[in-house]
């Protein structure tokens, strides 16, 4: 197939794009960044510069590449990382990417209808944003957490759905670029855990998202699904496991009453009341095989 891919230079498409090519479809890749063209051209596919929030840039370039399909990964999570994010700020450090997953992805969905292209996979979130309601790892059929830096993945979620795509909710990234800054602060001793940190996140490595992707796509698939590994699991288990992977110290302890008045509402709830997601429906529906089906054999392969 002729796939275009929205958003090709991030931490996923980096590795989407090579697993496409070695498929052997024709893939169209984009970047907001002219400098960044040598990249997309270098992982096998063809490059072309868009502005995801300008409608006329999308339907252009879309049009030109003459897809059967296409894949939605743009985020301003780089840009946003090249700074000190502030943490009591959260929406304003999301702000970008939330526009690019309503204005976006409006775009996007409305350049597809214009040029006949149905078959649409989009990227959305689900670590630690499951609905804070009973258990503590939730299925497609839970809903997330709705708070005002999430409403645009709502949004998102919706509106693919609706136009009969497929949504990839991908657990928290890691491998070749994803958490580089998180392990880094790791390291240093600059992610403690607050409180008990009983709250579960679920991870995914990237290259396990791209080959979910990659089936997504082949399989015309439709409705939502949760990209992520086999185990979701605590804060207060991973965390000092990531810390023994890295060769660092263990992570302090701040109680959650420090950490509230440091970082906000928000970093407390994901850690001590945050909800993970089973991956049963995309290794059912989509025949999804892990290389990492835990982030215990993830971690210690990538920091090793």
């Amino acid at each position: 197939m002729r796939v275009f891919v929205a958003g090709g230079t991030g931490v996923i498409g980096r590795r989407l794009v090579p697993q496409l090519v070695a498929r052997g479809h024709q893939v169209t890749a984009t970047t907001t960044s002219p400098a960044k063209l040598g990249i997309l051209g270098q992982l096998g596919g063809e490059a072309v510069v868009m502005n995801g929030l300008d409608a006329e840039s999308v339907r252009e370039v879309v049009a030109a590449a003459r897809p059967d399909a296409i894949v939605n990964q743009m985020t301003a999570l780089s840009e946003a990382h090249a700074g000190k994010p502030n943490m009591r700020m959260f929406e304003r450090f999301f702000a970008p990417t939330n526009r690019l997953r309503s204005e976006g992805v409006d775009n996007l969905l409305a350049a597809a209808e214009s040029t006949g292209v149905f078959r649409v996979v989009a990227q959305s979130h689900g670590s630690f944003n499951g609905i804070r309601q009973g258990g503590w790892v939730k299925t497609e059929e839970d809903p997330l957490e709705v708070t005002e830096a999430t409403k645009a993945i709502t949004h998102l979620e919706d509106v693919v759905v609706k136009a009969g795509g497929a949504v990839l909710r991908y657990g928290s990234f890691y491998g070749p670029g994803a958490n580089d800054d998180q392990v880094e602060l790791v390291r240093k001793r600059m992610f403690p855990l607050v409180g008990d940190s009983t709250g579960y996140s679920s991870w995914v490595h990237v290259d396990d998202a791209a080959s979910a992707t990659v089936l997504a796509v082949e399989q015309d698939a439709k409705g939502v699904f949760n990209i992520v590994d086999d185990e979701p699991a605590p804060i207060n288990e991973w965390l000092p496991y990531l810390a023994r992977c890295a060769g660092a110290k263990p992570p302090r302890r701040v109680p959650a009453w420090l950490a509230r008045l440091l970082t906000g509402e928000m970093v407390v709830g994901m850690m001590t009341e945050g909800r993970g997601f089973s991956n049963a429906k995309a290794k059912r529906e989509l025949g999804w095989e892990l290389r990492y089906p835990s982030w215990r054999q993830g971690f210690k392969e990538e920091l090793r």
